[in-house]
This record gives C-alpha cells, structure tokens and sequence, in this order.
C-alpha cells in the first residue's frame, strides 16, 4: 500500500515538472508504458494467491486510476498555458483606431479635364464624345489635310494593321465634323440653326514619346459655330479660359500666326506668367483659329452664312503648369507614390 501511495506522489511531481507534452509523455512511459512501474505491479498479481490478487489488484487498479487522472490534468494545464502563450503573443489592443484601406483619388489629368469642362460649362459649351478608333477620313480628309501632309504618315501616325483607312485618332478634331454633321441632321431644317458649343475631351495618339510627349495623350477640342462668330470672340473666350483656369487676372495672352489645315486663319495661343518660377517666360498652350470653310462644308454646315471658331490644347501640359510637373511620363507610370500626392 505504501509502494504504491508513493507512486502516485512520484507520478505527480514528475507530471508537475514536465514543461512540454514530450517530456510529459517520458514521465508517463515510467509509470504507465510496458516497462512502468504500475504495468510492474500488475505483472507481479501472479505470483500472489487469488485472494491477494484481489485485494492487491484493486489497489494497484486504484493507484493506475489516479496516476492516470493526474496525468490527464498535467495534459489539460499544458494546453491552458500553450493557449495563454499564443494569445499572448497574438494578443490585440482593441482600443486602438483601425488602419482602414486607403482612399484613392483622381488622377491629376483627370483632375483638370473637369475642371476644363466646368469651366467650359459656365459659359454655355456642351461635352461631346467620339470614337479612339478613327476612319482616314473624319481624321484628316474632312479636316482639309492633303494626301501629302506628313501627319498621315507612319511616323505619326497608329494605322491598325492590314487597314490603312482606320488608325488610332490623332487628334480630337474628326468629332467636329461629326457634332457638325449631327447638329444639321437635327436642326438644319430650321430657318435659322441653333449655334454648336461645344468641347470634345478625349485621349489621342501619336507615335512620340519623351519627357514632354507620350504616345497617349490627352486633348481637348473647342468648336463655336453659329452666325457672325469671329476671331475676337475666339480671343475673348481664351483669354478667360486661361485666366480662371490659373486663378489669376496677372496672365498675358499671345496669339500668333501659325498654319492648321483645318482652320484659316490660324493662331498658337501663348500664355505669359507675370508672378512666381514662370514669370516672364511665355509657354505655347494651344492652337486655334477660324473653321475653315471645307470643314465646314464636310460638316454639313454653309460656309457663306455660318462662321465659327476652334481651338486644342493639351490638359496633359497645363495639368504639368499647375502643379509643377516637368516629366509627362510620370502620369501614366502608375506609381502610387506619385499619384498620392493628388488625393
């Protein structure tokens, strides 16, 4: 009876100190394996007579019983302190504010094509859209550019392959001659035609790249038309385009002469920055001039009673003037540490 009490008290300090399930299992196999000391016990019941056997075996059986019972309670406690070590270490401070995901915002270009169309909109232009996929013909034949013009060439040229008649739009302008032609298709049989605003944002292509160009780029199309427009109303809208744009009456103006196909007479429009890094220095910001009258004509639109006026300008380039970019390839690198900056 002593042996086996003694045992027992053996088999819970043993269970007590073992600080892993494998130094657990160890403690076990001395006790209970097939070489333990209760297995021992239980091997010696046949050397006894069936009475001793009994009364013995009982308390050997007894004696097994509770070692298990510690045993199986060491098992529980080294699983409670495993579970608290791992919360521990995972633990989490429920008071602290979430990260959240993060906000995304406009990219910068798309930043100033809305700004360009409120302020176009304050004053009575409509927005119109057109195809990137353009045919040879609203490109430059309806634009008045001979066959010879070297923008039709390759060099400037995306032509889809196998395809010479269909290419990636050069420019914005081909949607003039579309607004024009669906403007008379609705309203030319009136006596007197309501007058076309409107501004034609979109992405256009050219085989160009560099610091300043991108084989993707943006434009903005203006077109007026209506009777008696002229070149002075053509200057008066620039002018205070530019100036709400850059948020400052301290801006110059500069028209000077150029040639466009598509327009006769035609102008590049200067700007002059009077304050700041720029000032002083004059920045072309975009072309313009007077519809020319074969553009006109392929729009549907009678030369000899309607005159209007067009403009294009780049919103890449006055997207760079406003925040004080110098590389155009950074707005279409798409890396968010630049983009960040315009949340």
């Amino acid at each position: 009876m002593n042996d086996l009490d003694s045992l027992v008290q053996q088999a819970q300090a043993d269970f007590a100190v073992a600080a892993d399930p494998t130094a657990l299992d160890a403690a076990k196999a001395r006790f209970l394996g097939k070489s333990g000391a209760i297995t021992q016990q239980l091997k010696s019941l046949g050397q006894r007579s069936p009475d001793e056997r009994r009364t013995v075996g009982a308390r050997i059986n007894a004696a097994k019983s509770d070692i298990e019972s510690l045993l199986e309670a060491r098992r529980e406690a080294l699983r409670d302190e495993a579970l608290a070590a791992q919360l521990s270490a995972e633990a989490l401070d429920v008071t602290l504010p979430g990260r959240g995901a993060g906000k995304g915002g406009l990219h910068p270009v798309s930043r100033t094509l809305e700004r360009i169309e409120a302020l176009f909109r304050s004053i009575g232009f409509e927005v119109a859209d057109g195809p990137e996929i353009e045919s040879d013909f609203f490109n430059f034949t309806a634009l008045n550019t001979p066959e010879n013009h070297p923008a039709r060439s390759m060099h400037d040229t995306f032509y889809l392959e196998g395809d010479d008649a269909v290419l990636l739009r050069t420019h914005t302008s081909p949607v003039q001659v579309r607004t024009m032609r669906a403007h008379v298709a609705a309203f030319g049989d009136r006596a007197h035609m309501p007058e076309i605003r409107v501004i034609i944002p979109g992405r256009v292509y050219r085989v160009d790249s560099d610091a300043t160009h991108s084989p993707m780029f943006h434009q903005v199309e203006g077109l007026w038309v209506g009777e008696n427009i002229s070149f002075a109303d053509l200057k008066g809208v620039i002018a205070d385009f530019l100036r709400k744009f850059f948020e400052t009456d301290d801006l110059q103006v500069r028209f000077r002469p150029s040639f466009f196909p598509f327009t006769e007479p035609s102008a590049e429009i200067d700007v002059g920055f009077m304050h700041g890094e720029m000032k002083g220095r004059w920045l072309e910001i975009a072309g313009c001039g007077m519809v020319h009258p074969n553009v006109l004509r392929h729009g549907g639109i009678d030369p000899e009673r309607y005159t209007g006026f067009a403009f294009g300008m780049g919103p890449d380039r006055l997207t760079m003037l406003r925040y004080g970019i110098n590389d155009l390839r950074l707005f279409f690198e798409g890396d968010l540490r630049f983009l960040s900056q315009f949340r």
